[in-house]
């Protein structure tokens, strides 16, 4: 599906846009359904927009907040995605939220695949929100290009909602959410900042033949994406 495309002056501005269209989502999902489900991206595009959306006017006792992906380590580690949201989002009325990390205590992604797996399933899906980020190489989520099991994770018919995940790029060891899950999302947005990122993804959506895994998660979301973008 085509995204549509909003284009801010700066990330200030990107990001408090984005908030307010996020806590409409949360907002009118919490109306229709008594509670709403969002997931986040980690990383440092993402801090100015967790905070401003920590400020938005939503009855987040009724929100469940879970990650796009998890680094597989502990959240005392400065790359802890979790650790992120917590610090930047659950914080004052925010902080009503109920959090269900993507980490657990397991030795590796696989081994925590059944317990995770179950994890997401009890949540209250379709996620009303996913906020997606996007890397240079085209990844989003740990979607990587090259990671070992990015064509089962890609798969539309999948039934698995997450997978584990390891690439040359990835550093650590990763678990992701699935296209399948991301797919279904009510409002799928796509938060990059930069004229490298614009670049990237024009690639991407313009070539018939893109093995960019952004260009597959948009291509299958149910209902129209937005991409959020500023220079």
């Amino acid at each position: 599906m085509t995204p549509n495309f909003q284009s801010f002056p700066d990330g200030d501005v990107l990001a408090e846009a984005l908030a307010k269209q996020v806590a409409a989502a949360l907002q009118q999902r919490i109306a229709r359904d008594g509670r709403a489900l969002l997931a986040v991206s980690g990383g440092r595009t993402p801090q100015r927009f967790l905070s401003a959306l920590a400020a938005q006017s939503v009855d987040w006792s009724a929100v469940w907040i879970t990650l796009v992906d998890e680094r597989w380590v502990d959240e005392v580690s400065e790359r802890s995605n979790a650790r992120l949201v917590r610090r930047h989002l659950l914080q004052g009325p925010a902080a009503a939220a109920h959090f269900v990390p993507l980490h657990v205590d397991a030795p590796s992604p696989e081994a925590a695949l059944a317990q995770i797996e179950q994890r997401i399933a009890e949540l209250p899906l379709p996620f009303a929100a996913v906020v997606l980020g996007m890397g240079d190489d085209g990844h989003t989520a740990s979607l990587f290009p090259g990671g070992d099991h990015l064509e089962a994770a890609l798969d539309p018919a999948s039934p698995h909602r997450v997978a584990a995940m390891r690439a040359p790029a990835a550093g650590e060891p990763r678990i992701t959410l699935t296209l399948g899950v991301l797919a279904q999302a009510e409002f799928l947005a796509l938060h990059i900042e930069g004229e490298g990122k614009r670049r990237v993804l024009d690639a991407a959506l313009g070539s018939t033949s893109s093995r960019a895994p952004i260009a597959t998660v948009l291509a299958h979301s149910v209902h129209p994406p937005t991409v959020f973008w500023c220079p």
